[in-house]
This record gives structure tokens, sequence and C-alpha cells, in this order.
């Protein structure tokens, strides 16, 4: 950090990027080197003798240049710090002299290669069998180290790219700069439109694709143009961060904090309510799944049950469209929610960019009309998160104004437009009037569903909303205030997609800037005690930071290696400079978590993935407590549905033993 610049252009690798992969290949060549110098003690008195001893002896002289030049590259490369790579200044000399050396490498590794083929050689066979190790572990590091160039090969890292900088601070008003910052920020948009399409490659593209595409890459262009980050950085950043964080949460709490948690008896009796109705609901919500759910959940018995129910008939009497070969997906939702046949009135595995598949189904033990909407399952259904642009809400004698987040509001419209348009739900009532409406889902399904409530509320004033990890940015303020009365959020832990928005996406890149910028260890001091860290726990390091010292003042002023980090001053970075506005990106409406939240914690157990000891505690809670992106192992495993369900079922059982008490 910054980028690596050689070859006239940056690279998305820093010069403090070779310690580690530098290490691993010292110790292979050592190992090669006195493999080589053990072989080459012995007689050479067997037909082309003469000429292995010379290929022996070139070879040894070979692994010894490439090893200083390694050395010197790793040692040099731990010099410094991240935001310090002015004792890395000779770098790049190192690395051109270790890139020259690839040459005659490479065709020492060819004759070998040659000579192993050749039959006419008898020699010892453990000679020859030191030859074709070496020969093998050359060629394999030569291919590794061209894939490693066409991975930190960096399209923007151009010299008209990299010092744009530079052109456009000398004179803001000349027209040939702006022109020539248009020009990078359409070069870069395009760039990560390519990306995305080479990721979804495998999916057929239409006009609406292509609109996503665009506006993602726009997205990602706008929030990575102003730092000068590399992969290792983010890392290094994010594991100092979780240490940070895990070193905050073992502070003693003041009273007045634990006071504010203590509801009321009222308040209590509400909320063991509403976790039975959750714990009832996430069933549908996670049957939306269909047979990827139920595998993964059951994964040694699921496909003998499936493949026992796929021969069964479907019932004329159930509305079913889309592809579900062999009947697993009807099948796993049959089992998953333990409804009968002609209980399902509409079921639909469709699935395009902005249409998600969702089913309605009668629940008659809770004498509800459920919709259940499926979550994030496909290359399509990213695609609708990633459309995270804003769009107004504008709904009659409701609302004047209100911001949706634009990909989950568009699949919402698309099954209210069923629900409403093609009689579903009419047909539903008809068959039972007295039911009330219920919608449900996980994760995009969450969103969606909430959305999709907000629509429906009209028609439907009793219909409720279960949302069982929803996206945070998904309603402005107005709106998710408004859901309050009729949609329960449900979020577990340390959840992600529950913090995710673009104005916390902002926050976390100025708290990764701010961190890695002030640490004083080299990077690969943080990487190997972050790794150990997660993997086998212990106390939080305390790494020394240029902050230790500094007034309260001095912080909210950017720091001279977080300017070094930024390439260009972007609003977000500006808001560093005004107090008012430091937790606050301007460029990026707030958009909230949807209705009333519970947020359910692990009371107890091992910090590690692998801990089966967990007890839950549930509360009522508010949307500023998901304002900031938590870092941890388990920010991804609690928002996937098996945890959500089991963290719901163990309240409701714990609940019910209290009451039976």
């Amino acid at each position: 950090m910054p980028g690596l610049v050689v070859f006239g252009r940056r690279w998305a690798i820093g010069s403090d990027d070779f310690v580690l992969p530098g290490a691993f290949e010292l110790f292979v060549r050592w190992i090669g080197i006195l493999a080589l110098y053990t072989v080459h003690k012995g007689q050479f008195n067997c037909p082309g003798g003469g000429l292995l001893h010379s290929y022996l002896l070139v070879l040894l002289i070979l692994l010894a240049s490439i090893i200083c030049a390694l050395s010197a590259l790793v040692y040099v490369s731990m010099q410094g710090t991240i935001s310090n790579p002015g004792p890395r200044k000779s770098l790049p000399k190192l690395l051109y002299t270790r890139l020259l050396l690839y040459l005659p490498e490479f065709i020492w590794a060819v004759v070998g290669a040659v000579w192993v083929t050749d039959s006419s050689v008898h020699c010892e066979k453990t000679v020859i069998n030191v030859i074709i190790g070496t020969v093998i572990a050359s060629w394999v590091i030569i291919i590794f180290t061209i894939i490693g160039v066409v991975i930190v090969f960096d399209p923007l890292g151009g010299k008209k790219t990299f010092y744009l900088t530079d052109s456009v601070n000398r004179n803001l008003e000349s027209s040939q700069s702006g022109q020539l910052l248009y020009n990078v920020k359409n070069t870069a948009t395009r760039v990560w439109e390519k990306r995305i399409r080479l990721l979804c490659c495998c999916i057929v593209q239409d006009d609406d694709h292509r609109v996503a595409f665009t506006s993602i890459a726009e997205l990602f262009r706008a929030y990575f143009s102003d730092t000068d980050l590399v992969p290792s950085d983010i890392a290094a950043g994010l594991t100092l961060l979780h240490q940070e964080q895990d070193k905050m949460e073992s502070c003693p709490k003041e009273p007045e904090e634990v006071l504010c948690h203590s509801p009321s008896s009222l308040v209590t009796d509400d909320l063991d309510i509403e976790l039975e109705n959750a714990a009832h609901y996430m069933l549908f919500a996670a049957a939306a799944y269909g047979w990827p759910y139920y595998i993964y959940t059951n994964p040694f018995t699921a496909l003998c049950k499936l493949n026992g129910d796929c021969c069964g008939t479907r019932p004329t009497d159930t509305d079913i469209t889309g592809s579900d070969r062999r009947n697993f997906h009807f099948g796993s939702i049959l089992r998953i929610t333990g409804l009968q046949y002609r209980d399902f009135i509409h079921i639909s595995f469709h699935n395009k960019i902005y249409e998600i598949p969702f089913f309605v189904a009668l629940d008659h033990k809770k004498e509800a009309i459920v919709v259940a909407v499926r979550g994030t399952l496909s290359f399509e259904d990213i695609l609708t998160d990633l459309s995270a642009d804003c769009e107004d809400l504008t709904l009659e004698d409701v609302l004047e104004n209100g911001f949706v987040h634009k990909g989950i509001t568009q699949a919402a419209n698309y099954i209210y437009r069923k629900l409403i348009n093609d009689g579903i739900l009419n047909q539903a009532f008809s068959i039972a009037p007295e039911y009330k409406l219920v919608i449900v889902g996980h994760s995009l399904g969450g969103g969606t569903a909430s959305i999709l409530a907000i629509m429906l509320r009209n028609s439907f004033p009793t219909l409720r909303c279960y949302a069982f990890s929803p996206p945070g940015g998904l309603l402005s303020k107005s709106l998710a205030d408004y859901t309050k009365h009729f949609i329960v959020s449900v979020i577990v832990g340390k959840d992600l997609v529950a913090r995710l928005s673009m104005p916390n996406m902002e926050d976390l890149k100025r708290r990764i800037v701010r961190i890695v910028a002030n640490c004083n260890r080299p990077k690969y001091q943080i990487l190997l005690r972050g790794c150990w860290y997660e993997v086998f726990g212990g106390d939080p390091d305390n790494f020394p930071t240029e902050l230790d010292g500094r007034n309260q003042d001095a912080l909210t002023q950017p720091l001279l290696a977080e300017e070094s980090l930024m390439v260009h001053r972007s609003p977000s970075y500006n808001a560093l400079e005004d107090e008012s506005h430091l937790n606050s990106p301007p460029q990026y409406p707030h958009l909230y978590l949807p209705g009333k939240i519970i947020h359910i914690v692990e009371e107890s157990s091992s910090r590690r993935l692998c801990s089966s000891d967990m007890k839950y505690t549930a509360r009522w809670s508010n949307e500023t407590v998901f304002s900031s992106i938590l870092i941890s192992p388990k920010m991804i495993t609690d928002h996937m549905p098996d945890v959500v369900l089991k963290a719901l079922n163990s309240l409701s059982q714990e609940h019910g033993s209290c009451i039976s008490c």
C-alpha cells in the first residue's frame, strides 16, 4: 500500500505483499538446493553423466541466485508499515531482478524436461527422481507466478489513470482535465461491467440484465474510486477492526446502558408472542428455498426422501409455474412446512432478475394465508440485491414520498402484479375468507416481503409481515417508521446483510483506511496474528498505533498517512473534515430496516465457529443499533436461514418450558 508501481503502471498488490509468498518459495527452493547438492556429490558414471553433472552445476548456481534475490526481496518487503512504503522504495529493482531470473529458469526447466524424457540416459533412479522433482517444482512456480500476475493485474493501472489526480488538481477549471476525468470514469465503469458479465456468463442476458450490469458497475466504480487499497490491505484492516471491536465488547457496560435493555412486563409478553409467531413462520421462509435448503439441513437423508417423492404426480388443483424437475422443490416445501398438497394455492419457481420465486399457502394452524418469498439463491437474485440505487415509492393516503431499494422494489412489484392481477389472493380468500394475510421471507425475500406488505397494506389492513434477516439499506426513515405497525424484522447476532447499506459501507471503508494508516506494525505481522486469532482465539492483540495519545479534535482531521491512501478527495473522504458528518456520508441517503426489530444474540457460547453450546436471548431493538458493520467470523453464518430457525426454535422452546414450569 499504496499499490505497487512497476513497468509504468499500478498493480493490485502492495510492496509489502511479498513476505509470505516469498518465504514459502524460499522454503521450496532450499529443499531443492539441498536435494541437488546431495545428488551432486555422488558419482555420474552413467551414459550422459557428464552432461547431467553440468546441468546440475548450472542449476545449483541458478537456484543460489534465485535464493539470494528472494531473500533480499522478502527482507525489503518486511520493512516499514502499510502506510509507510518509504523503506521499501528499492523493492521494484529487486523485483525486476527476480523476474529476469525467470528466463534462465524457464530455459533450464525445458532442458531438464527434455533430459528426463531422453530414453538413452540410464542413471541411478534417485538422480532421475531428483531431477524430475526439480523440473516439476520449477514449472509449478512459473505457472503460479503467471496466474498471480493475471490476478494482480489492474486494468485501470495505466500511467494516464494513475496520475490523473495530479493533472486535475493542477487546473480544476481545465476542460481537458474534466474530459480526462470523464474518460477515466467511463473506463472504470466498463471494466467493472466486464467483470460482472464474466461472473454472470452462465445466465441468459437480456435488456434488464444489461441495465443492471451498468447500474451495479457504476456503484462499484464510485465505491472503489477514491482509495488506493489493495486486497491484502483490506484483509489487514478487517482483522484489526475485529480485534478492536472485541476489545470494546469486553469492556464493562455502563449501568445506564444495562438499564435501557430491561423491558417492561408488557413489552416482554409482546416479544414472546412475536417470537413464537416468528419461529412458526420462519419454516415457510426457509421452505421457499426448496431442495437446496432441505438437502443442506438433511445431508444424509434428504435425497432418499426426495427420490421417493419425485415419482408422485402433481396435484391438478395447485397452480405451479416455473421449472421443478423431478418435483424436488415442491417435495422439499411439503416436507419442511408439513402442509398437504391441497393447502397450496400458487407456487412459482420462475426466476429472473427482479422476478423471484414465491408460494401462497393456507396455514390452518395460525389461520393465515401465507405468502412466502424466496431469498438469494441464484445469480439473478444477486443482481437484484446489487441494484442498490434508491427510487421513490409513492403510496396514496399513506406517504407522499419514501425512498426504497430499487432492485428489491422491482421484485416486490412483480409479486404484487401476480397476486392482484392474476387473482391469486382472491382465490385464496374465496377458500378461507376468515383467514388473515401474512407475508414472510428471508434475506432478499425478507426485503421483498416488507415492500410487498407496504403495497398491500391499504387493501388488507390486518396484514402482518415477518422479515427474517432483511437487507439493512431498504427503506427511508419515514417508511421504516410507518411499517412498525405491521412488520417485524428478526436479526440474529452480527448478521452482515442486516447492516448492509451504502452509508455503512462507506463508514467501513473509512474505518479500514484509518486503522491501517495508523498501525505501526508491518502487514505480515498483522495478517499472521489475525489468522491465529480467528482460528485459535485468545486475547485481542494490542497493536500500537499513531492514534495513541492524540486528542479527539485531532482525530477529526485527515491524517497524513490517510491522505496517501486516497486517490482523490471524494465526497465520502471530505466528510472526514467535518465533524458533524463524520458518521454520515452525504452522497447516499440513509435507508433502514423495516418494522419493529427483534435482535437475537448469543448469551453464552464459545467464540469459535464450531461451538455447539449456544444459548440465545432476544430483545426489541432499534435501527440505530445496525448503523455500523461488525466484523466477526459469524457475520455470514448468523445470516443463514438454518441458524435463524435454530435461534428462534431455541427461544420458543425456552419460553414454552418456562410456561410449563
